[in-house]
């Protein structure tokens, strides 16, 4: 089992987030795109029992920690882990259906993957997602084309230096996509360690 210590420190604060915006009262499903150790989603599961929780990953050793966690814990409302990449269309995405799901969690991706694997997270949320349903990122992001504090422009030149297709992405760049994809930013949380949570709901077509 992996065990991450930004995972540790932060799955606390989301699952408050989550905690006010999921319902308690009725069976939900969830799908975790880039679950890392598994950490988060098994936190998660253990609190949101209503929810059917489907982690993923595109690295084989997350996977692995995933399903040690899992064994680990026998949680009834944790799926098996599947291999996903964010950067393929949602038809690659392991026979998922269109509104099929109330809630996509992403945590700690966007800023350490190429911009098509948020593009690709956006797509498919327009499409998997039920009426209504929430896309929840977390991380770090720059506002109206700023990164503050100091410290989190530090961490975006060593992304950049890592590689160039990484670093902070703008909260109106993530804005225009969901909006391209059927979806509004609905609420701006902000986090400890200069994080946030972004909570984009989809559109009813009533």
């Amino acid at each position: 089992m992996l065990c991450a210590t930004a995972a540790e420190r932060n799955k606390e604060p989301i699952l408050t987030v989550l905690r006010d915006c999921v319902d308690s009262d009725r069976p939900l499903y969830a799908l975790e795109v880039s679950s890392g150790s598994g950490q988060h989603v098994v936190h998660f599961a253990q609190t949101l029992r209503n929810v059917s929780w489907q982690p993923s990953d595109i690295d084989q050793r997350s996977i692995d920690s995933i399903e040690a966690y899992r064994e680990r814990l026998k949680l009834a409302n944790v799926r098996p882990a599947i291999h996903l990449d964010a950067s393929q269309a949602w038809e690659n995405w392991c026979g998922i259906q269109p509104e099929s799901h109330h809630l996509i969690v992403n945590i700690n991706m966007i800023h350490i993957s190429p911009l098509v694997c948020t593009e690709g997270l956006f797509k498919a949320a327009g499409i998997i997602l039920k009426p209504h349903g929430l896309l929840m990122t977390y991380g770090p992001y720059s506002v109206n084309g700023l990164i503050t504090p100091d410290s989190n422009v530090a961490f975006d030149h060593s992304l950049k230096q890592r590689n160039p297709e990484w670093g902070l992405k703008d909260i109106s760049l993530l804005s225009s996509l969901a909006e391209k994809n059927g979806m509004f930013l609905e609420k701006v949380v902000d986090m400890p360690a200069n994080n946030k949570c972004l909570l984009f709901r989809k559109e009813s077509l009533v």
